[in-house]
C-alpha cells in the first residue's frame, strides 16, 4: 500500500509538482515483527474542511489528466496500488475495457472474500463484465479510436484533497495511481461516501475544461459504470456497509438503461 502510495505520487508530483506534497521516501522500519512500513512526503499545512472551487479544482485536476503521460502507451502502473486496504489490478493493457473489466472483477473477488457469497451480486457482476463493459468501453477505441491513459488518482473524493493554505490552491493526498480513461476519476463522485464531490457542480466544470469522450451522449453511462469500482471497493474494506447493495442495484440498472446489442 506505501510503495503504491510512494510511486504514485513521484509520477503525480513529477507531472505536477503544485498537486501534490513532494514525495521523499518509502522503506520497511527495523523492528521484525510486526512488518511496518513508512511513506515519508514534505509537509504541507492545509484546510480539509472547506470545499474545494469547482472551477480551480476542476481545472487543475483536468490539467494532470491532460500533462500525464502513460510510460507504455498503454493503460495500468508499474506496481500494485491500492484504494484503500483493496488492491487494485494494475497490469498494463492496451484495451481500456480490458483493464477496466479486470480491475472491477477483483474488487468484486475481495468482496466475496470479505462479505460472503451473494448470488445476486455474482450475476450482476458477470452481466457487466460480459456485457456493458464490451458495449459501452469498447466503443471508445473501436475503429481506430485512440484512448489517452491519464494518471489519475485513484481514490479522489474530498477526503483526500484539501487546500494549501500558503498559496490558496487545491492539493491532493493519499493517492492510489494508474493510468486509466480520465472520466475513470469521476466515478467516485457518485458514490455514496462522496458528499462535495456529488454535487454536479464539480461534474460540470470538469467537463469544461476535459470534454466528455465519444460517444459524449454516453458518459453518464460511463460514469454509472465507473462508480460500481468504487462502491464495491468501499464495501470490500468495510463489512457490512451498504454499498455493496447499492453495487448491485446499479448494476442491474444496465438491464433498463443500456442497450446491450451494438
Amino acid at each position: 500500500m506505501l510503495r503504491g502510495e510512494y510511486e504514485s505520487s513521484k509520477i503525480v508530483h513529477d507531472t505536477m509538482n503544485d498537486f501534490l506534497p513532494k514525495p521523499y521516501g518509502f522503506g520497511k522500519y527495523k523492528v521484525q515483527s510486526p512488518p511496518t512500513y513508512f511513506y515519508l512526503s514534505e509537509f504541507v499545512d492545509m484546510d480539509v474542511t472547506t470545499a474545494p472551487d469547482p472551477a480551480e479544482f476542476t481545472r487543475r485536476l483536468a490539467q494532470l489528466h491532460r500533462l500525464s503521460k502513460s510510460p507504455t502507451g498503454q493503460f495500468g502502473f508499474s506496481v500494485q496500488t491500492c484504494d484503500g486496504q483493496v488492491a487494485h489490478t494494475v497490469d498494463w493493457e492496451s484495451s481500456w475495457a480490458e483493464f477496466y473489466r479486470k480491475l472491477l472483477l477483483g474488487v468484486c473477488e475481495r468482496d466475496l472474500e470479505t462479505n460472503g457469497p451473494w448470488p445476486e451480486m455474482e450475476l450482476a457482476t458477470k452481466q457487466v463484465a460480459e456485457a456493458v463493459i464490451p458495449r459501452l468501453l469498447g466503443k471508445l477505441q473501436e475503429n481506430g479510436g485512440v484512448l489517452k491513459p491519464c494518471i489519475i488518482h485513484g481514490d479522489l473524493w474530498e477526503g483526500n484533497m484539501g487546500i494549501n493554505m500558503e498559496t490558496g490552491d487545491s492539493i491532493l493526498f493519499d493517492v492510489g495511481s494508474y493510468f486509466a480513461h480520465n472520466e475513470m476519476e469521476l466515478g467516485h463522485w457518485r458514490c455514496e461516501f462522496s458528499s462535495v464531490f456529488r454535487a454536479k457542480v464539480y461534474t460540470r466544470h470538469y467537463l469544461r475544461n476535459y470534454p466528455a469522450a465519444e460517444p459524449a451522449n454516453e458518459f453518464d453511462d460511463r460514469n454509472r459504470l465507473y462508480s460500481l469500482k468504487g462502491a464495491i471497493n468501499y464495501a470490500a474494506g468495510h463489512p457490512g456497509s451498504m454499498l455493496r447493495k447499492t453495487f448491485v442495484t446499479l448494476a442491474f440498472c444496465y438491464e433498463l438503461t443500456v442497450d446491450l446489442v451494438s
